[in-house]
C-alpha cells in the first residue's frame, strides 16, 4: 500500500508524539516522588499480588495501542482518497490482534476483580473497566460490518466512522483512567493539566476525522443498497447497531 503508508506513519506519529511530550515534559515516569526510602520497602499491594494482573495491564495495553494502526490506515485513506477496500484488507489483522488482546485483557481483568475485590460479580459498573469495554464493542462492530463492504461495498461511512471511534475510545479510556475525573480502584491519580491536554487532543481527532469523512462523502457512496431487511447484511447492520446501542448505554 505505497500511496497510504506515508500518510499511515504520520498519523501513528503525531499520536506517538502526543504522549511522548506527555511523558517527557508534563508526566516524567521517572521523577522521584518519595524523598526518604522506608528502611524495609513497603512491598507490592496486596491487590496487586495476583498472577492475573501480570499479564492483564500489558494485555490491555497491547490492545488499545493496536487499534492506532486501523485508525492510522483509516485516515490515511480519507486523506489520499484511496477509498477501495484495499486498506480494509491492511486493517482487519491489526483490528483482530487488537480485538483479541482487549478480549484477554479485559477477561483477566474481570477475573482479577472477582477473586481480589470481591464486587460480588464479575462486573460490577467500575468505570474504569468499563472504558476498556468500549472500544471492543465498537471493533467487535468493525469485524463484522467490514466483511458487509468486502462482499457488497456497503456500510463504507459506516466503517471508517467505526475505525476512528475505536480509536478515540481508548484515548478516551486512557483520559478516564489517568485524569481523575472519575472515582475508582483504577484511577491512578488526578490531574487536572492532564485532563485538559487530553480533552484537546481528543476534540482534535474527532473535528479532523469526522471532518475528512464529510470532505470524502462522495467517494465513501455504497456501490449496493440493501436488498431486503431479512438479508445477511441487514442481520450484520442490526448486529453493529446493538453492539453500538451497548457501547452507548455504558458509557452512559
Amino acid at each position: 500500500h505505497r500511496e497510504l503508508i506515508p500518510y499511515v506513519v504520520a498519523v501513528i506519529s503525531i499520536v506517538e508524539m502526543f504522549f511522548l511530550f506527555l511523558m517527557v515534559i508534563h508526566n516524567n515516569p521517572f521523577d522521584t516522588f518519595i524523598t526518604a526510602n522506608p528502611t524495609d520497602g513497603r512491598g507490592l499491594n496486596p491487590l496487586l499480588q495476583n498472577f492475573y494482573m501480570a499479564i492483564h495491564p500489558p494485555t490491555m495495553y497491547l490492545g488499545f495501542v493496536a487499534m492506532t494502526i486501523p485508525y492510522a490506515f483509516g485516515m490515511a485513506a480519507l486523506i489520499t482518497g484511496h477509498l477501495d477496500d484495499a486498506w480494509l484488507r491492511a486493517v482487519r489483522r491489526w483490528t483482530m490482534i487488537g480485538w483479541l488482546a482487549l478480549s484477554f485483557g479485559l477477561t483477566l481483568g474481570m477475573l482479577w476483580a472477582y477473586e481480589e475485590l470481591g464486587w460480588g460479580g464479575f462486573w460490577m459498573w467500575d468505570p474504569v473497566e468499563n472504558a476498556g469495554l468500549l472500544p471492543w464493542f465498537t471493533a467487535t462492530a468493525f469485524l463484522h460490518s467490514v466483511m458487509v463492504q468486502e462482499r457488497r461495498g456497503m456500510l463504507r461511512v459506516w466503517n471508517v466512522a467505526l475505525v476512528i471511534l475505536t480509536f478515540f475510545l481508548t484515548i478516551f479510556g486512557t483520559f478516564m483512567t489517568r485524569s481523575g475525573v472519575v472515582q475508582s480502584v483504577h484511577a491512578f491519580g488526578e490531574d487536572r493539566q492532564l485532563a485538559w491536554m487530553f480533552t484537546v487532543f481528543m476534540v482534535a481527532i474527532l473535528t479532523v476525522s469526522f471532518g475528512y469523512i464529510v470532505y470524502r462523502l462522495p467517494l465513501l457512496r455504497a456501490r449496493h443498497e440493501l436488498d431486503s431487511w431479512v438479508s445477511r447484511e441487514a442481520a450484520f447492520l442490526a448486529n453493529n447497531w446493538v453492539l453500538l446501542f451497548a457501547a452507548m448505554f455504558v458509557l452512559f
